[in-house]
């Protein structure tokens, strides 16, 4: 889908039903700037006319930029687990994107895009957003636990992510176009009382033996 199509769907109907009920009530709080000067944070859920305005924050050349059609069906099928991050001028500081998935103890939330614009890191934005995600798995889904996957050479994201409790669960091989190995990062929750899903795997997968991609 083009950008033009895109335009004329957040015009229709479509984008009507996809916002229906979604909350006008904004998460807020403040972060520091580099200056020391503080400034509101709001984080609400996706809309359909964000699409027009969040390039910028995938400009990072470590952000996997999807199709149209990949975001629309997110915003469909999980809402919930699309949320944006929003500073002064409604300008978009950053996003994530998820879903949940699984059945029995592999039932879980998982993190599909977390990403924040260059001139807003630093600033925990990244740590709200994926503390939201984890608490709406927790408590609205009662999933076992939170997983994602980020390029192996990608190590600032890893201590981020270690910083936030995920472990590395298990290597996939050229998981990335067919090139660079993805770590599969998880934390459990408090419904995975013994922890089984982070203990770590001895050997590496391929994609095709993802239970779940």
């Amino acid at each position: 889908m083009t950008w033009a199509g895109a335009h004329r769907l957040i015009r229709t109907g479509v984008a009507t039903e996809l916002n229906r009920g979604w909350s006008r009530r904004d998460c807020k709080s403040e972060t520091n700037t580099a200056g020391g000067r503080r400034k509101m944070t709001s984080i609400r859920k996706f809309r359909c006319e964000d699409l027009l305005r969040f390039a910028s924050v995938n400009l990072d050349h470590l952000t996997e930029t999807f199709n149209m059609s990949f975001y629309l069906t997110y915003l469909a099928r999980w809402p919930d687990y699309f949320h944006v991050a929003e500073g002064p001028g409604k300008r978009i500081m950053g996003y994530i994107m998820g879903k949940v998935e699984g059945q029995g103890e592999s039932w879980h939330g998982h993190v599909t895009a977390v990403t924040v614009a260059p001139e807003y890191r630093r600033q925990q934005v990244a740590k709200k957003l994926m503390n939201l995600l984890e608490d709406i798995s927790e408590k609205s889904d009662k999933a076992y636990f939170v997983d994602l996957f980020v390029r192996a050479s990608n190590i600032p994201a890893i201590k981020m992510y270690e910083k936030l409790g995920y472990v590395i669960y298990r290597r996939v091989l050229r998981y990335y176009s067919g090139e660079e190995d993805a770590l599969d990062m998880r934390k459990a929750l408090s419904r995975d009382v013994d922890k089984k899903s982070i203990i770590p795997l001895k050997h590496p997968i391929t994609p095709d033996e993802l239970e779940y991609d």
